[in-house]
């Protein structure tokens, strides 16, 4: 008898082994729009509308996703990523860390439009609270065209999130088979279905076929080992965006100094370089208590500190390798917790 339950445990203990072996990674997919969920009258023409399909229809467009894993949907908005805006990424943020917190899945798959995903990315990338894969994925061309691009990319976007090797990568952008970190991905074609890249670090890896290969890991701060947090906020600070160009008219900086913004990232010409009546509005930004960085209108390179223009001399903040939409993104975030000035510039080299 001992011998039989000690063959019946033994069996038993196999059998969840087994059973735990071939279980599968819970995958959540969020959607909040974008041209992955678009729709055109016909297949070939160019105008669509965003956010047309829901998360069920992307899911089962892709079957073959579950293969890959325990798939599960939710809805978080349906909109163009030009309609992106702080309340949906707040619920976007906030649902990410509660999910991963409750341990319901292993990894999230966000479809999200191209317009301002490069954003989105980089916004989750300061605040999520997880090492566990966060995927960001869309389309150049709507789910209704020939040879949509959206259908295979979310497969990939599911591959690299159930990839072991995802975990602790930060929140990664899936597109046209190149998996990007969300510090340096940038929207370099407004049409072409190859439309991102990260033009300063190059990408993290790539998906072939059904296996994801990284080369590389971010160094920058990011999600665990970042100090930012949604836990509380139901807005952030104020902060705009003026473009540099020659003759450039002082009205657009002049009207957020006097409308005291929160902050004013300038995407200047060159390195970071700014028209003379900008740079007068700009030190009178900085004298009225409103933080400055300085940016680039340039997609590639850095703008380091006191390089063409003295920034201690003016109290400003140089941008280093972000662009003007992610130091903004990065500006909004650092005003929730300092207006220190020092501060400002040890958070723009550290993240």
């Amino acid at each position: 008898m001992k011998t039989i339950n000690k063959i019946f445990v033994l069996l038993v203990l196999v059998l969840a082994s087994v059973s735990y072996a071939s279980a599968k990674p819970k995958v959540m997919i969020l959607a909040t729009g974008g041209t992955i969920a678009g729709s055109a009258a016909t297949a070939t023409q160019a105008g669509y509308t965003a956010g047309v399909a829901t998360v069920d229809q992307l899911i089962s467009a892709v079957p073959q996703i579950k293969d890959l894993a325990d798939i599960k949907g939710m809805q978080i908005s349906n909109i163009g990523s030009q309609e992106m805006n702080d309340q949906v990424w707040l619920k976007l943020a906030k649902e990410i860390n509660r999910l991963f917190a409750s341990n319901e899945c292993d990894a999230i798959v966000i479809t999200h439009g191209t317009d301002t995903m490069e954003e989105t990315s980089f916004f989750l990338n300061l605040v999520v609270k997880s090492d566990k894969p966060v995927v960001l994925v869309g389309a150049m061309r709507p789910s209704t065209a020939l040879s949509a691009d959206g259908p295979m990319n979310l497969y990939k976007a599911v591959v690299t999130a159930t990839t072991p090797e995802a975990k602790g990568k930060g929140v990664m952008v899936l597109m046209n088979d190149y998996i990007l970190g969300a510090a340096d991905v940038t929207k370099m074609n407004s049409t072409n279905v190859d439309a991102f890249a990260c033009p300063n670090y190059g990408p993290l890896g790539q998906v072939i076929g059904d296996k994801a290969y990284f080369t590389r890991a971010p160094l920058t701060r990011h999600t665990t080992n970042s100090e930012f947090s949604v836990d509380g906020l139901t807005k952030f600070p104020t902060v705009d965006i003026v473009i540099g160009y020659a003759n450039a008219s002082a009205l657009p900086t002049k009207a957020l100094v006097d409308a005291k913004v929160d902050g004013i990232v300038h995407a200047g010409v060159g390195n970071g370089n700014i028209y003379p009546t900008v740079m007068t509005e700009l030190d009178r930004a900085v004298k009225n208590g409103i933080q400055v960085i300085r940016a680039s209108r340039i997609p590639v390179g850095m703008v380091p500190m006191n390089g063409e223009v003295s920034d201690t001399d003016h109290g400003f903040t140089a941008s280093g390798f972000h662009n003007a939409p992610k130091s903004r993104v990065l500006l909004m975030m650092a005003l929730t917790k300092t207006k220190d000035l020092n501060e400002i510039r040890r958070i723009f080299a550290e993240y």
